[in-house]
């Protein structure tokens, strides 16, 4: 078994990563038999856990320039087990995560709203866009979230993947769409996003995968903001402190062609703002939109 993950290992097509994925999505979410005539390994989850720590978005007004909050973590972790196989083949288990949702709006006053947006999703055009680090493609991060294992290995073999998330932005005080905004504006921030994550089996020689588990979980909150307070004490947390926790659901949802492929979310969004009177004004463009052709991107797997 090899926890390490070079960047050039196990480089691949996008279409024979779509190509690969169960199309059946192997609902029994507890085990998997890798091959139909049960020759392969049979892979299952030994213990599997999602949460959201319990603890309240945390606000920080330390700057004169822009507002500050950290959500708490979303953390899943999943123990597997892997049977003996005699075949010279390398198992990949680890998360996938999608966005299918985003609203992200800061109001400031009467003036309008500023919104991060990902064209892919405002425009219909994708149901979910990649959460990846960008790098590795599909996969949520190349460390701690994924696993290798290697054959030929003539005993069990378990390993734990982990995987966390949390917001931690910066909103700027003044309209950032009028440079002659002088004094603080920010009156309200409101947040709401939802995720699918995956655990996937992934044979890096015949390039089959196997959903294992899906996972649902979303992000929620509301921060109410008077400028005209002094610094430090203008924000405040109006949503529930105590966050939705996630799903581990009794079924799998099918992985999109999107949620595997460029752009990822971070390379995607844009900032619009939406004038009170007026048409929406690009603030900040999406990165992807200068690298959309490139080949280099197409996949890390």
């Amino acid at each position: 078994m090899d926890r390490s993950v070079s960047d050039g290992m196990g480089h691949g097509s996008v279409s024979l990563w779509n190509g690969a994925l169960n199309k059946e999505n192997n609902n029994s979410n507890e085990n998997i038999s890798t091959s139909n005539d049960n020759v392969g390994p049979v892979i299952r989850i030994l213990e599997i856990e999602a949460k959201i720590d319990k603890e309240p978005t945390q606000i920080d007004e330390s700057s004169s320039a822009v507002l500050k909050y950290r959500t708490p973590n979303f953390r899943a972790s999943a123990t597997v087990e892997i049977s003996p196989f005699s075949d010279n083949e390398a198992w990949k288990v680890g998360w996938i995560q999608a966005c299918t949702d985003m609203t992200f709006h800061n109001t400031y006053g009467k003036e309008g709203y500023t919104s991060w947006e990902f064209p892919e999703l405002t425009s219909g055009k994708q149901s979910m866009i990649s959460d990846c680090d960008g790098r590795h493609y599909p996969w949520y991060g190349s460390r701690n979230e994924t696993v290798i294992f290697k054959g030929p290995c003539d005993r069990y073999q378990t390993a734990t993947v982990y995987m966390n998330d949390n917001f931690h932005p910066h909103v700027t005080w003044r309209n950032p769409a009028n440079r002659h905004q002088l004094d603080p504006n920010l009156t309200h921030i409101v947040r709401d996003q939802s995720f699918y994550v995956w655990l996937v089996a992934w044979n890096m020689v015949t390039m089959k995968s196997f959903v294992m588990q899906t996972i649902s979980w979303c992000m929620q909150l509301e921060i109410a903001v008077d400028p005209r307070c002094p610094l430090g004490e203008r924000a405040t947390l109006i949503s529930n402190p105590v966050p939705r926790q996630p799903i581990i659901l009794d079924y799998n949802v099918p992985i999109p062609r999107c949620a595997l492929t460029p752009p990822c979310a971070n390379s995607a969004q844009m900032l619009v703002w939406h004038p009170r009177r007026g048409k929406p004004v690009c603030v900040i463009p999406p990165v992807w939109k200068s690298q959309n052709r490139s080949p280099k991107r197409d996949t890390k797997l």
